[in-house]
């Protein structure tokens, strides 16, 4: 794998190679923009209104969400990872993104960790890979995700298998809990959901495309498209956005990650 520097839309980025495919990852919020396999294909979806300010989240690709998902705790939505710039430390056998804070740098938040970043590519996967140390003296919880939005032809042709028998809360419907009885979801209007205890791999079929889903360590998956009606109000997509990426997140939500000091916890998500 071959690493270089490069900008998109005047953003620091590192351009990443490998056995033909290739992906761009933005320093700020160690945020991957795009995904092409050898075939020459996108796989990720990034808005044309996105934006590149260093402030704000961007809008598509890979946004990481730590150590907040949502609106469940005191931070801001979703956590400081996807608006902090983040170091690329070069690559071994991964490339490697890092984030430090000794408890001191994001209001609210007073606990030190080591986050790492660690992505990996070849023909037609990609790796990412989410590791955080606890560096502090007192242990801490968190919930996190990999917020991951896949380019799609058309969503009414988009079904996801692997979901069948998982319990899930529908956030579109007031939080309100259901079991998944269908073998392939679709999606159909809003869809917000958080599934728990996933363990089989997922099969995202959009028309006569298929893309493999696995991970590991993230113990749940939210599946989230906002449908023509939310999406009409969110200011950083264009309309009709919203019929080509369904948004298939490895996520720990349901139980929050516990961690002791000096402890490790590691979340993939493999796509390919």
């Amino acid at each position: 794998m071959h690493a270089e520097p490069t900008t998109f839309r005047d953003t620091p980025c590192i351009r990443l190679q490998a056995d033909g495919a290739s992906a761009l990852v933005a320093l700020h919020g160690a945020h991957v923009l795009s995904w092409i396999p050898a075939d020459g294909r996108e796989r990720l979806f990034l808005s044309d209104r996105a934006i590149f300010d260093g402030q704000a989240a961007i809008r598509g690709g890979i946004p990481l969400v730590f150590p907040q998902f949502a609106e469940r705790g005191p931070l801001q939505k979703h956590g400081f990872a996807r608006t902090t710039p983040w170091t690329f430390h070069g690559i071994d056998d991964d490339a490697l993104f890092e984030l430090v804070d000794d408890g001191t740098r994001f209001p609210g938040w007073p606990h030190p960790f080591h986050a790492r970043l660690r992505l990996h590519l070849d023909a037609t996967r990609l790796s990412v890979a989410l590791e955080i140390d606890n560096t502090g003296d007192t242990p801490f919880a968190f919930t996190a995700a990999l917020h991951t939005y896949l380019r799609v032809a058309d969503i009414a042709s988009v079904t996801l298998e692997g979901l069948q028998g998982c319990d899930y809360e529908d956030s579109a419907n007031g939080g309100t809990l259901h079991r998944e009885h269908n073998y392939e979801v679709t999606f159909d209007g809003e869809v917000d959901r958080i599934h728990g205890d996933v363990v089989a791999p997922l099969l995202l079929v959009d028309g006569n495309e298929n893309l493999a889903i696995e991970q590991e360590g993230f113990g749940d998956v939210v599946t989230w498209n906002p449908g023509e009606q939310l999406a009409a109000r969110i200011g950083d997509l264009s309309p009709g956005d919203h019929r080509h990426f369904v948004c298939v997140e490895a996520a720990q939500i349901v139980q929050p990650a516990v961690l002791a000091p000096g402890e490790t916890w590691t979340g993939m998500q493999r796509l390919g």
